[in-house]
């Protein structure tokens, strides 16, 4: 199987290249001065709109150039958070739940203490047992307010802002 690449540069204007195997064309491809050519180029563009449905991303180079880059174009390096910016958002992460941790410490603290205060007095110790309700809205109201609470307090991952390029 021979492979042979012809380039025809008779016309100043136009440069024509054709790649035979076996005495067939496999490619063709040309160039124009009038034209320029813009594949096997690097380019840098905006996203325009991003197409899930077709796992693709609609791009403008500028110049009136629109494009079509498919997702599985795109080198996965793009994707990979650098090494320096990880650490960082990990130790960010340890500081947060390590601030989590004192609050709740200091929460717990408050509470017994003010439990510690409440048992002396003997007048609130019968009170807690003559007070009795059963299916009070109030009470559904503040575990409601309880998960709404918890779910204030989960931190927002921060990979998700990290932002790949800017």
């Amino acid at each position: 199987m021979t492979k042979r690449m012809l380039i025809d540069t008779s016309h100043a204007e136009e440069t024509r290249i054709a790649v035979l195997s076996n005495e067939r064309l496999e490619e063709f491809d040309f160039e124009s001065n009038n034209k320029k050519n813009l594949r096997g180029n690097i380019y840098l563009a905006k996203v325009t709109r991003v197409e899930p449905s077709l796992q693709a991303a609609f791009i403008d180079y500028g110049g009136n150039r629109h494009g079509f880059l498919a997702f599985s174009e795109i080198h996965h390096d793009y994707y990979r958070i650098p090494v320096a910016d990880r650490e960082a958002m990990e130790e960010e992460i340890r500081q947060m739940e390590e601030e989590k941790r004192r609050e709740d410490l200091a929460d717990e603290s408050e509470e017994a203490t003010s439990k510690e205060k409440g048992d002396d007095s003997p007048e609130q110790a019968e009170s807690d047992f003559d007070i009795e309700v059963i299916g009070d809205e109030t009470t559904q109201d503040i575990e409601r307010t309880d998960s709404e609470e918890e779910e204030k307090e989960k931190p927002i991952p921060l990979y998700k802002r990290y932002k790949i390029q800017e």
